[in-house]
């Protein structure tokens, strides 16, 4: 053992006593039964479980054309990039990609990375970095990644109240004039699955000579014509200046991406350390990738396959005053309350009922807001459905949690 170990033995300590140890379920996806998977505990047989926590919203995960895709171009090209574009050149497969997600938010150019993650930090970073003495906007429920780029651009940040476009307007209107400006916001927020007044913001973006930067991974795939956002669902893409989104949830691949204009795009691909000092995209995933967002364009079904689910599942499980937030989205969160009832929880689901359903507890959330968070596909039919609902109202009633309605709720509304 290192000398030094017992500060790492420390910080996990302290994080175990403050309930927020994070312990990995091992699962095995079944493409061919999705949304079943095999769990393999520590101790004990392997065995079925239904996964109702998945961000493949839409079990693209499994589409036969992404499949066929990764196949074909692993063969003729092999598994990896070979390094990063810089080194190794680009290939026609990321080319590809980039073309079909410009295409997809009618924006001149796109820049695809690694992750969603990666490319949250790295446009933010070098965007605010990039404009002199530049104010960063951000909403107060964004996500790690964007709160990252913030610190890495290195620019005077300020935090607007979650949606509160009177909070917005008026650190716009306090800054220096002709100061540039950057608001930075989510078209749909993954843990309370509220949307953006995306119209509005971008009303005060124009009145107040400002960017905008917009998240749409959670929703890129699921909302708008042809998959394209929340944006494109309230009419207001055209008006944002960068949009960022995910190939991992909706498209059911991997990987992140930018689009904007070619001066923008060019600007990030340049300048930003973690994309040009990254290892490419390999060129099956990028396959893949611009094969789901290629079907996606011109396919409705899965969308509308999943509404119908993510109806059925928030009225069975209201039939029984399971507590759910408000959320008008695909996002169904069930209020806890607990970081300890919610892993109990979600382990009497598992050991029970053969549910998985991942605890969300803090920082990812704050503390006493604790919950689960449910996510329908196109892929949980009726009878899942009804089995999710017969499991929770059982785990609800043994665990001795509040149901809805029951005046210990408050928490949720707030």
């Amino acid at each position: 053992m290192s000398r030094y170990d017992h500060h790492f033995a420390k910080a996990l300590d302290n994080l175990r006593s403050e309930r927020r140890y994070r312990v990995f379920a091992n699962l095995e996806r079944d493409a061919g039964k999705f949304p079943r998977a095999t769990w393999r505990p520590a101790n004990g047989a392997a065995r079925e479980v239904t996964v109702w926590c998945t961000n493949d919203y839409l079990g693209m995960g499994r589409h036969p054309g992404g499949i066929e895709a990764m196949r074909r171009v692993a063969a003729e090209q092999g598994t990896g990039a070979g390094g990063t574009r810089n080194i190794s050149g680009t290939n026609g497969e990321i080319v590809t990609l980039e073309r079909e997600l410009a295409d997809l938010h009618a924006k001149p150019a796109a820049l695809a990375f690694t992750s969603g993650w990666i490319s949250n930090l790295a446009a933010i970073a070098t965007i605010g970095g990039l404009l002199p003495d530049c104010l960063i906007l951000s909403d107060s429920k964004n996500h790690n990644s964007m709160i990252e780029g913030v610190k890495r651009s290195g620019c005077e940040k300020q935090v607007f109240r979650h949606n509160d476009l009177a909070h917005l307007e008026q650190l716009l209107k306090n800054r220096r004039a002709g100061r540039p400006a950057l608001i930075v916001f989510e078209s749909l927020y993954s843990m309370d699955g509220d949307f953006a007044p995306v119209p509005q913001i971008v009303e005060l973006a124009r009145k107040y000579d400002a960017m905008t930067y917009l998240d749409e991974v959670h929703a890129v795939g699921l909302y708008g014509e042809r998959g394209a956002g929340v944006a494109a669902a309230q009419g207001a893409m055209a008006d944002i200046d960068v949009i960022e989104g995910t190939l991992a949830k909706g498209f059911g691949a991997l990987g992140g991406y930018i689009a904007g204009s070619d001066a923008l795009i060019d600007a990030v691909r340049s300048f930003a350390p973690s994309f040009i000092f990254t290892t490419a995209l390999p060129p099956p995933v990028a396959a893949a990738a611009a094969a789901c967002v290629r079907h996606l364009k011109s396919s409705d079904a899965e969308r509308l396959g999943q509404r119908k689910q993510v109806a059925a599942t928030r009225a069975a499980l209201s039939a029984r005053r399971l507590p759910l937030m408000e959320s008008k989205s695909h996002i169904i969160p069930v209020f806890v309350g607990d970081p300890e009832m919610c892993k109990a929880a979600c382990d009497h689901l598992m050991e029970r009922h053969s549910i998985y359903i991942q605890p969300i507890n803090y920082p990812t959330v704050e503390r006493g807001t604790e919950r689960l968070r449910i996510t329908p596909t196109p892929h949980h039919d009726d009878a899942m459905i009804e089995r999710l609902a017969e499991a929770l109202s059982e785990t609800w009633e043994t665990l001795g949690l509040p149901l809805s309605g029951s005046g210990d709720l408050r928490l949720a509304a707030e």
